[in-house]
């Protein structure tokens, strides 16, 4: 900020914006601004006396009472605090959480996450050695699905890149780091070819799943994305 000021100075400035002050001279009393405040009259009176003495505010006396209004300083002060405050509230991602059922799956997993060019990638860039095979879920409603949507549109995830060998080619993937019923961390596989919808997620991690946490198909799995 360009300028400190004492907090129950910026309280009292806040809460004058929010009556309007911004954009226009409004009509306040001292009592009502001290209710809003959650102070007395006299505190509230001495309080716009203090923000006009720092040109933050500019008050005048009309034939209805008293009219407050912020100046361009002020403003700047609250935009200050403004940006301020969006930087670090944008630099927290939300916690997204997912619900799928179990289901058995085709059985590629195994051979995909097996291949030595996907497993190095994701030990390097995972940090773990995934079990050969991965967790089938069926996203179990709507809101499940859009929560998972938005996490495939607003977060940019871990690249696992893809290669070729004397055989073929195969294509790039996309990991999000999930933890798994609240027990164990591993991570949503996202390939880019699928045959699978958005409403289908595939799940690796260093241990058998379905051994590990006792798992038998139609079981509800939580997925809680992790920030990384």
């Amino acid at each position: 900020m360009r300028f400190m000021i004492k907090d129950r100075l910026f309280t009292t400035l806040y809460v004058l914006a929010k009556l309007g002050a911004c954009n226009r001279a409004v009509e306040i009393s001292t009592v009502k601004l001290g209710k809003e405040l959650g102070i007395s009259q006299q505190s509230a009176s001495r309080r716009l006396q203090e923000l006009e003495k720092l040109g933050l505010i500019v008050r005048e006396i009309s034939r209805r009472g008293q009219l407050v209004r912020i100046t361009e300083r002020g403003l700047d002060m609250l935009r200050d605090f403004y940006y301020g405050l969006r930087e670090i509230l944008e630099g927290i991602s939300p916690v997204i959480r997912i619900r799928g059922k179990l289901f058995t799956g085709l059985g590629e997993g195994r051979f995909y996450v097996s291949l030595e060019g996907y497993r190095r990638q994701f030990i390097e860039k995972l940090g773990f050695d995934p079990y050969p095979g991965t967790l089938n879920l069926k996203l179990v409603s709507k809101e499940d699905v859009d929560a998972y949507r938005s996490l495939l549109s607003s977060r940019n995830g871990i690249r696992i890149e893809g290669f070729s060998d004397e055989k073929r080619t195969y294509g790039d993937a996309i990991c999000y780091p999930v933890l798994i019923n609240g027990k164990i961390h591993g991570a949503i596989v996202k390939a880019r070819r699928t045959h699978y919808g958005d409403d289908v997620v595939e799940v690796i991690a260093p241990v058998c799943l379905r051994d590990y946490l006792k798992l038998k198909d139609g079981d509800i799995i939580e997925l809680i994305f992790e920030r990384y």
